[in-house]
């Protein structure tokens, strides 16, 4: 699956969907919203994301395996304990629920599409081929694991 690696940081991607976000939300109708609430709903859905995505990172350094998602054929152990037993990419859902975040403070409807391409994008070209090496790495037990829980949530 070389044609399919990905090449650029997840967060790099994520900042790219927001920044196209922006773009978004610059030209097309917004939803009248008072900025308090949009603010307090933006940081709300922000902090959930904010905690997944430490939580990936906590469970990948108690097992001491790389958290480094550019080289998932790096990876020295299956973790399926803590956010693990909820979702599979723990660090994908906190981008994306910052990214609805962004959508949310945007106010913006359109914006939303950031969120999908980004599910989308996410999942062929980097949860896909992290798929591959860790059944070639973990083998019954990566396919034990991914019957269980849910690639999302």
């Amino acid at each position: 699956m070389k044609s399919l690696e990905l090449r650029v940081p997840p967060p790099l991607i994520a900042a790219i969907f927001a920044a196209a976000m922006w773009g978004i939300s610059r030209v097309t109708p917004v939803f009248e919203v008072a900025t308090a609430y949009r603010i307090w709903a933006a940081i709300a859905i922000a902090t959930a994301g904010v905690f997944f995505a430490i939580s990936g990172v906590v469970a990948f350094r108690r097992a001491r395996t790389t958290i480094n998602p550019l080289k998932p054929e790096s990876a020295s152990s299956l973790v399926g304990s803590g956010v693990y037993r909820i979702t599979r990419n723990p660090m994908y859902v906190g981008l994306l629920l910052v990214l609805v975040a962004w959508a949310t403070f945007l106010a913006a409807p359109f914006a939303l599409a950031g969120p999908l391409a980004f599910v989308l994008y996410i999942g062929r070209f980097q949860i896909a081929p992290e798929e591959v090496a860790l059944t070639k790495l973990f083998g019954a037990g990566y396919a034990e694991y991914k019957a269980k829980v849910r690639r999302w949530l």
